[in-house]
């Protein structure tokens, strides 16, 4: 009992420090640079709260993970009543700062701390919140925005964004290609052949690690297949335990399948008839600072046209860090035989330990 005891206790602490890691990820300017630089993205929310101004107007609005606050100001200059902006890193300091530059420190109030530690004074209409992380879920700071519908959100609010998809399929990632390829060419150049390197590479490059990269549309080789959805309304913290689905498409035409491509997009709702408005990582849409996840076969597969791949995804917490996403794999490419693979995003401070 006292083992189970001190192994629980180690696993609060190391939670604690997983959080204590990511919050001060968010304290550096970087991250902040680099989100207010996808236009896409920043766009997107601009226009998506702007359109629902009829119910944002003279409402409370609540921002989790208010970052620097743009998305604040955005609520604010739609007309909002009050806004509640909840950041826990250190750039809360600077968030408050742009929002008396902006003349708005009468209707936004920064609140330092976590959405689960703040108290606010009233309920609030509206929820927003850019929460996604790569492959949707990773970081999963979509739990502290279920924590807040739950807890200050009035029946029938609004949640910005209010809902978010998962999206599967089959590349040739030619990036790999050419990497694994260099090997063969360094005897052209230096006079040395190194194309010995070329297995070692492979398993280096296409491990069971989620790669963050951009993908060409020219590498994707059949239509996506949607394998997952979430509402915001409803999702559970126990739903996102695990989120799976399958997946069956029919390859364009020959090439050499070599890896998986999973993105997402979130959908802000219409208004007044008008069409959803979506934000989309797709790699058939503009790039985002998201890009796509690319989860690499250990080996290559030659495919045709019409070939089928079928199969099913399930994303999962790392049971190493509640915050880092697993993603595993069981697929069927034409007559092959079935083959499975998890893959992960390494966690914090593993290079320390």
């Amino acid at each position: 009992m006292e083992r189970e005891k001190n192994m629980s206790k180690k696993r609060k602490l190391d939670s604690s420090a997983q959080d204590s890691l990511y919050f001060e990820s968010y304290a550096d300017v970087t991250i902040h640079e680099e989100m207010l630089a996808d236009t896409v993205r920043t766009d997107t929310y601009r226009r998506g709260i702007f359109r629902a101004g009829e119910q944002i107007q003279g409402k409370a609005v609540l921002d989790v993970g208010a970052g620097t606050g743009v998305l604040s100001v955005f609520c604010a200059q739609a007309g909002a009543r009050k806004v509640y902006a909840v950041e826990a890193s250190s750039i809360a300091e600077q968030a408050a700062r742009v929002v008396r530059l902006n003349g708005l420190a009468d209707r936004v109030e920064v609140i330092r701390g976590t959405v689960e530690s703040a108290e606010l004074p009233e309920k609030v209409d509206v929820i927003v919140s850019e929460w996604m992380g790569y492959a949707l879920l990773h970081e999963s700071m979509l739990n502290s925005v279920i924590f807040a519908r739950d807890r200050w959100l009035r029946p029938g609010g609004l949640i910005l964004p209010e809902r978010a998809e998962l999206f599967v399929a089959p590349i040739n990632h030619l990036v790999a290609e050419e990497r694994l390829s260099f090997w063969s060419m360094v005897k052209g150049q230096y006079g040395v052949d190194m194309s010995c390197m070329t297995d070692f590479a492979r398993s280096c490059i296409m491990n069971g690690e989620i790669s963050v990269q951009p993908v060409s549309v020219e590498d994707v080789l059949s239509h996506p297949c949607r394998f997952g959805m979430l509402d915001l309304h409803t999702v559970t913290p126990e739903q996102l335990k695990r989120v799976s689905g399958s997946f069956c498409c029919r390859c364009f035409g020959s090439s050499s399948l070599n890896a998986f491509c999973v993105w997402f997009a979130v959908t802000f709702p219409g208004e007044d008839g008008t069409q959803p408005l979506v934000l989309s990582t797709s790699p058939f849409k503009p790039e985002t600072h998201w890009k796509q996840a690319v989860l690499y076969l250990d080996e290559p597969v030659d495919v045709v046209q019409d070939t089928r791949v079928e199969g099913s995804i399930s994303m999962f917490p790392s049971e190493q860090s509640s915050r880092h996403i697993c993603i595993h794999v069981e697929y069927t490419i034409g007559e092959h035989k079935q083959k499975s693979k998890t893959f992960s995003i390494p966690d914090w401070g593993q290079e320390s330990q």
